[in-house]
């Protein structure tokens, strides 16, 4: 990091914003204690030197380490924290993250830098072109995914095979943790949001093709990350159970009106609607 881009790290760690963010950054977390303070410098290293404001939010999922208390123990002075009393799934940990947003531009990213923030810059350009939803793409031409096992492998093929068929969403890979919106879009289609598990993402980009929105995707680097506290097998039966319950839900018109609500400053998120079983 040269001298430059160090000073810029160093204001935005110390001095909080005077003007609204451009650039807001979601990070949902449950249990990261071994890598949410590195990935916390890698991007705010990075997005630093962008000459833009920008703030980041770490939504706790219940997380039952000292995730929380790491991250509060940084002091950042653009840095928020939103604790959860109990886990309630990585969808519902990206929606309470989107919500306590302030920027134009929102993206959301895994804690485990699967996909580095370096590709930022790619999706951003996506946005500035007109695009609502930019999504990171481990399947896209061009991208590069290393150390991927074989049972992702299996998981990823069925999981595309079966939405390509439920759904047909033009998206090659619609669960890379790595997704970029406007402030607009983001919040048109998470106050619809209704599943808070890891399918959250296909709902997401169904509601987005529902509602006529640009969707892009852009190649992105992606390595699988060690560490992971998501159990493929449990997953692959909730996306199968979560696909059902779209499906109904859409036949139902629970899509029609908002299932949440943003909260103000001084209220908690508040669900109208509980998930469908």
């Amino acid at each position: 990091m040269n001298d430059t881009n160090l000073d810029g790290y160093r204001r935005w760690a110390a001095e909080p914003l005077t003007v609204p963010p451009r650039f807001s950054i979601v990070i949902p977390a449950y249990n990261e204690s071994f890598r949410i303070v590195p990935t916390i410098g890698a991007i705010a290293t990075h997005v630093s030197t962008l000459g833009e404001p920008w703030e980041l939010i770490v939504a706790d999922d219940g997380s039952t380490d000292d995730t929380v208390e790491l991250v509060e123990d940084l002091q950042l002075a653009n840095c928020q924290v939103l604790v959860a009393e109990k886990n309630g799934g990585k969808g519902s940990a990206v929606r309470r993250g989107i919500f306590a947003s302030r920027g134009d531009i929102v993206l959301f990213a895994d804690a485990d830098q699967s996909t580095p923030i370096e590709h930022f810059g790619d999706l951003l350009a996506e946005i500035e072109a007109g695009h609502d939803v930019v999504v990171g793409s481990r399947a896209a031409d061009g991208a590069d995914v290393a150390n991927k096992s074989k049972v992702r492998d299996l998981f990823s093929w069925g999981l595309k095979t079966v939405q390509r068929v439920a759904f047909a969403i033009p998206v090659s890979d619609t669960q890379c943790g790595f997704k970029m919106f406007t402030a607009d879009a983001a919040d048109l289609l998470f106050k619809r949001q209704v599943v808070d598990e890891f399918s959250f993402d296909l709902e997401i980009l169904w509601l987005a093709q529902r509602f006529d929105l640009s969707v892009a995707e852009v190649p992105v680097s992606w390595i699988d990350a060690p560490g992971s506290t998501v159990d493929a097998v449990q997953v692959a039966r909730e996306f199968v159970r979560d696909m059902i319950a779209i499906r109904r839900n859409a036949r139902r018109g629970v899509y029609e009106t908002d299932n949440h609500q943003r909260p103000t400053p001084e209220d908690p998120p508040t669900a109208l609607l509980d998930q469908a079983a």
